[in-house]
């Protein structure tokens, strides 16, 4: 039998595929929680529109009456509030008695607050709990809450996430024979190989996804080397400015990372709302994958790794004690 056709029969016998095997487990031992979190927060985020909706309140009105504050009492007020800060910006809404939002900054610590407008007083911090989340959440994700190094460390998880995807469909390849069985689960086959069979079915058949948020992950990640790339590939001149594939094809990656309708729009027949809502929910569906992946994963390594050394230690262990014993 040629080495090709022990691949298609029996490719467990291979040694490439134990090779990437090996990769497969390492890349996911090492970047396991990161998969995780990146997969929790990226599918939450789907709809961080309707959280911030959610999360906004109605404008504060106040109910004084005579003459409204100056700025400059205002900025008064303020500082009198909050002793060693300083007033960097002002402003007031289109509605007179909207309560006016003030900036303050110490050092490198800035606060954005409500004030009333007729007589000074605190009324709170002007971003509410909720969107102040959200947007940790967003940098969280986006960047590591690290800016700008952060986003970089986050491209290159996301190409660990492309080599997770590429590595694990050549380790569930299982032989032509029974190839079909791993695209379901099955019944009746014990708790640890039905961990396997979750694990591989759920990385086929969410195998174009995971690899397309890798990807697309790792140029939102390093946009300027993929953009050198694609100028390379098809050098911009006079004639193709602005019809250039490789830009639609960036274009389109950038944007299917999110999964939304609107901008330049994926088509759709049906209403344009129940469309951006069945669109999200696939992907937030779909994000959270790799974090499935993850948990299967970790239960299979603890088995037949962490678990096997852990009871060849005890079972040594009593070896000595019999052999003291006897």
């Amino acid at each position: 039998m040629s080495y090709w056709q022990r691949w298609i029969w029996q490719p467990q016998t291979t040694w490439l595929r134990k090779a990437i095997f090996q990769v497969h487990l390492w890349t996911g031992i090492g970047v396991g929680l990161y998969v995780l979190l990146i997969s929790v927060t990226g599918s939450v985020l789907v709809w961080r529109n309707e959280l911030a909706f959610a999360a906004t309140r109605d404008p504060i009105i106040a109910t004084g009456s005579g003459p409204r504050l100056t700025d400059e009492q205002l900025k008064a007020a303020a500082t009198r509030t909050y002793p060693g800060y300083a007033v960097i910006s002002i402003n007031r809404p289109p509605n007179p008695d909207q309560a006016i939002d003030v900036s303050l900054e110490r050092s490198t610590d800035r606060k954005t607050r409500l004030f009333d407008p007729y007589t000074g007083r605190d009324l709170g911090d002007s971003v509410p709990l909720g969107l102040r989340l959200i947007r940790n959440l967003l940098d969280l994700h986006d960047d590591l809450l690290g800016g700008e190094t952060g986003r970089k460390v986050n491209g290159v998880g996301a190409l660990l996430l492309v080599v997770l995807s590429c590595t694990g469909i050549v380790v569930w390849w299982p032989g032509i024979r029974t190839w079909r069985q791993s695209l379901i689960v099955h019944r009746n086959v014990g708790w640890r190989r039905f961990i396997w069979n979750l694990h591989s079915m759920i990385g086929f058949w969410s195998l174009g996804f995971i690899f397309l948020f890798g990807i697309s992950g790792a140029y939102l990640g390093h946009s300027g080397i993929f953009q050198d790339f694609a100028d390379r590939l098809e050098p911009l001149t006079p004639a193709n400015a602005g019809e250039r594939t490789v830009d639609w094809v960036i274009s389109w990656l950038a944007y299917l990372h999110f999964g939304r309708i609107g901008g330049i729009g994926i088509p759709c027949t049906i209403r344009s709302g129940l469309c951006d809502w069945a669109t999200k929910a696939v992907w937030a569906l779909f994000g959270l994958a790799p974090a499935a992946m993850f948990g299967t994963g970790a239960v299979m390594w603890w088995n037949r790794v962490v678990r096997k050394k852990a009871q060849a230690r005890t079972r040594g262990t009593k070896v000595r004690l019999d052999a003291i014993d006897g």
